[in-house]
């Protein structure tokens, strides 16, 4: 709520309590939306009824306790019957006379927007006047004409306070639908919960941000309408607004996997005391996904400054041991000797194994989403780790999505998942199965989930299973397996999480965004620049078999004079090292902007400048590659810039 619509609200509330009527609104859901001042002294009610949210049930049953409406030989019978009179509510205006022998008037009157408004007025005064002059009409002439004027007098102020009312209530009605409106089309659930937990406003997005949630919350404590999970997160945030001081939480809903952001502030009364909460919760998932990403490109950023050095140094030593090794080797030297050169050489290689995978989790890695066929990339998956397997060890894939096309970075993916199963079959050894399932979450998350058949993880391997170099493989693990799959997950915007299953075996789950797409690129005419003949006859079948026709060439001027000779040509996939002075490099900037989509493939480092170039150009796809990868690559690509 701005400042400007509190001013109103307070305002309008002041009016309210200044006029001598008693009011009171009603929801179409039978729930108080607003009360003044004279409705609570008028019959005495307590905060329990006179809180927006409250009852109407509650509110009759207290006064039809106390004889409000007389004497009531069956008191739910009562209830009922007002209930359901206020659920067919129609226009109405009547008298009656209260236990304390007052008489009063009320009229009712429906709301466009559902609902009811009633307004009480004390008559005792003008009953008074009517029997007096009735009793003593004979012998008062002259009262009667005083009284008579005077009530006039008082039936003309009261038609105007009715008019002011009428038209106050018609303000209020719009204003409030006009709020309702506003507040109903954020994209976020903005609700108010007073000192004892009780929704009393609630825009009706709440299910929304957190699905599977209700959309009528007025009048539910918070803890039945939010679950046990997320009030214990926002919990100690609660009791710290509703001691006076304003909180942020962010929290994951666990049913969705979504993060949710949750900003409390104090509600304070003119008096200073706190009345409850406002509640404004947002959908931050996308913006946490995007800012774990950068977290994660920033600290490998960091972590290949700090050991790029290093790594350098003890490459070359590793070089000269290896060098002085070979020579050793080939002396004539006692067998002990000779074991003990096999056995630094064979240190020594291992040494250049594990700098290789340091290389790979802290060099320059990008998360690089292309539109990807997941059944191709699992079944591709399946062929990469079936020779890995022993013949008694069992392997399933178990896809439950009903996706076709999503972005996904194929190769970490591949990497990280064959990384997972290798894992289980080390832990299962000889015999077991191993099982890979696929599914959805809350239209939020792509899951991969790697079980197996093994022991499981022990206590520390949970506590530390992701954290480099952490093994219990002993001298045969370079621990950097796991490591590896938590930075590609990090890399994307998503979570790992490591765990047993009941039957005790290690489960591993990989939850990456998800991001349905659809492949983009038609079957067309694909003009293939590769001065290797190799590597043109390999990539021309990847490309034959996604349906495309090709034509070749080896530079970047032939290339041109076949994009200027053939127009029936939809796309360029072209090497950036080519015959001639020229380069990949130079042909995308020559066919800018005439809408040609172009797509440049390299063996080059990601730190090369040409590599550096290219990137600015147009997509790069890395060498080597699988037909699947080249074909989500250019269902990507753009006209050239």
């Amino acid at each position: 709520m701005s400042l400007n619509d509190a001013y109103v609200s307070t305002m309008t509330m002041g009016g309210l309590n200044l006029i001598q009527q008693a009011l009171s609104i009603y929801d179409s859901d039978l729930k108080l939306v607003i009360c003044n001042r004279p409705f609570r002294e008028m019959f005495d009610l307590t905060d329990e009824h006179t809180t927006p949210g409250s009852d109407f049930s509650t509110t009759i049953r207290y006064l039809a306790e106390r004889g409000e409406y007389g004497e009531a030989t069956d008191l739910d019978e009562l209830v009922r019957q007002r209930v359901e009179q206020a659920r067919a509510f129609v226009p109405h205006y009547m008298e009656r006379t209260r236990p304390d022998g007052r008489t009063i008037s009320v009229e009712g009157s429906p709301l466009p927007t559902g609902g009811w408004v009633t307004v009480y007025t004390d008559i005792t005064r003008v009953k008074t006047q009517e029997a007096l002059l009735r009793a003593r009409s004979a012998e008062l002439s002259d009262r009667v004409f005083a009284y008579a004027e005077e009530l006039s007098a008082k039936n003309r102020e009261l038609g105007a306070t009715i008019i002011a009312l009428e038209e106050m209530k018609r303000q209020l009605t719009e204003m409030e639908a006009r709020t309702r409106l506003t507040t109903e089309m954020m994209p976020a659930h903005i609700a108010h919960v007073n000192r004892r937990g009780l929704y009393t406003f609630s825009n009706r997005r709440l299910g929304s941000v957190m699905p599977g949630r209700p959309a009528n919350i007025v009048g539910q404590p918070i803890e039945t309408v939010l679950g046990e999970q997320i009030h214990a997160a926002i919990k100690p945030h609660l009791a710290q607004a509703l001691s006076g001081s304003a909180s942020v939480v962010e929290f994951t809903a666990e049913d969705s996997g979504r993060r949710i952001r949750t900003a409390l502030t104090p509600d304070r009364a003119p008096s200073g005391e706190i009345q409850g909460v406002y509640i404004l919760s947002m959908d931050v998932t996308e913006e946490t996904q995007n800012r774990s990403a950068l977290q994660q490109t920033r600290r490998r950023e960091m972590a290949a400054q700090l050991t790029s050095g290093l790594a350098h140094d003890f490459s070359n030593l590793l070089t000269i041991i290896l060098g002085s090794q070979s020579r050793l080797r080939r002396m004539e030297l006692p067998s002990e000797a000779a074991d003990l050169v096999a056995a630094t050489l064979s240190a020594a290689q291992r040494g250049g194994a594990l700098l290789n995978r340091i290389a790979d989790i802290t060099g320059s890695r990008e998360w690089q989403a292309v539109p990807s066929d997941l059944g191709a990339v699992l079944r591709d998956l399946e062929t990469l780790a079936f020779p890995a397997l022993p013949p008694d060890i069992s392997f399933t894939i178990e896809n439950t999505t009903n996706l076709r096309h999503v972005l996904l970075d194929t190769g970490l993916v591949q990497d990280a998942l064959l990384n997972l199963i290798l894992n289980a079959r080390d832990a299962v050894g000889s015999q077991g199965d191993i099982r890979l399932s696929v599914e959805t979450l809350q239209d939020t998350w792509l899951e991969f989930t790697v079980q197996d058949t093994g022991p499981g993880f022990s206590e520390s391997a949970l506590q530390h299973a992701l954290e480099p170099f952490f093994t219990t493989k002993g001298g045969e693990g370079s621990g950097l397996g796991l490591a590896m799959v938590y930075d590609t997950a990090k890399l994307a915007g998503g979570r790992v999480r490591v765990g047993n299953t009941p039957q005790g075996g290690a489960r591993v789950s990989l939850r990456l965004p998800l991001r349905p797409t659809e492949a983009s690129l038609e079957p067309g005419l694909i003009l293939l620049v590769e001065d290797s003949a190799d590597l043109r006859a390999s990539i021309r079948d990847m490309l034959i078999g996604a349906g495309h026709a090709v034509i070749e060439s080896t530079s970047v001027p032939e290339a041109l004079s076949l994009l200027a000779e053939v127009p029936e040509i939809t796309g360029v996939l072209s090497d950036i090292s080519l015959e001639g002075d020229q380069t990949g490099i130079d042909l995308a900037r020559a066919v800018q902007g005439s809408g040609t989509p172009l797509c440049l493939m390299t063996s080059l480092p990601h730190s090369h400048p040409h590599h550096v170039a290219a990137k600015a150009l147009a997509p790069v796809l890395h060498k080597p590659f699988t037909a699947a990868e080249l074909i989500a690559r250019l269902s990507r690509t753009d006209p050239a810039p």
